[in-house]
């Protein structure tokens, strides 16, 4: 039983949380880019 509990955390959970924690990091600087604005030189 442990055998299948590894595979599945290794197969499923760990791929799903890679793939929420790149889309929450993506979405997080989106939102500060709307507020902020592109990152850049000042406009002079």
């Amino acid at each position: 039983m442990e055998i299948y509990a590894f595979l599945i955390v290794t197969a499923v959970l760990m791929p799903a949380l890679a793939v929420a924690t790149v889309g929450a990091w993506g979405l997080t600087v989106w939102i500060y880019q709307a507020i902020n604005g592109p990152p850049g030189p000042p406009k002079r």
